[in-house]
Parts: C-alpha cells; sequence; structure tokens
C-alpha cells in the first residue's frame, strides 16, 4: 500500500484545492462541513456494503471488502476528532473574558 494513497485520502484539501476554493464564490465553511460529512456517510455506506456482500458471500475481493470497511471506520474516528477538537475549541473561546 502506497504512503501517498493514505495521505491524499486523509488530507483532501491540498494547496491545489485551496486555490479553487479562492476562486469559488459560495464556498463558505458550511459547505466544506457538509460536503465532509457526505463524504464521510459515503464512506460508511460503502463499509457497510462491503460488509453486506462478505456476510452473504457475495464478495469477490475479500481483501478489497475489508478495505473499505477499515477505510469507513477510519473516516468515521477522524470525524469524530475533528467535532471534538472544534467543539474544545468553541468551549475554550466561550471561556475567554473580554
Amino acid at each position: 500500500m502506497k504512503i501517498s494513497s493514505i495521505a491524499d485520502s486523509i488530507n483532501p484539501l491540498t494547496l491545489k484545492d485551496n486555490i479553487n476554493l479562492d476562486n469559488k464564490k459560495d464556498s463558505t465553511f458550511s459547505n466544506m462541513l457538509n460536503d465532509a460529512v457526505s463524504e464521510v456517510n459515503k464512506e460508511q455506506m460503502q463499509g457497510y456494503k462491503a460488509m453486506d456482500e462478505i456476510a452473504s458471500g457475495k464478495v469477490t475481493n475479500l481483501q478489497h471488502a475489508v478495505q473499505q470497511i477499515e477505510e469507513a471506520e477510519l473516516s468515521m474516528k477522524l470525524g469524530l476528532e475533528v467535532k471534538n477538537k472544534a467543539l474544545n475549541a468553541y468551549k475554550e473561546v466561550m471561556r475567554m473574558q473580554i
């Protein structure tokens, strides 16, 4: 497995994407957040599909199915950690004295 493929899937925003984001008028934080949640949901659905194929015996490539399940798990963990960090940052800002 290539390291670059893992890094590309974990860090979807590259310098090229940031340049493209500057050119878009409708790229707001809420749109970026919705896109990220949609991507996690897509990964989860692929993972569930792979689990169903394994359980029913319809899987042709077991390694690919297990890889999809692991990617779904990692994307969910990453999403949860980002949520936790954002909530902690919000709480920290709310504790600041003006």
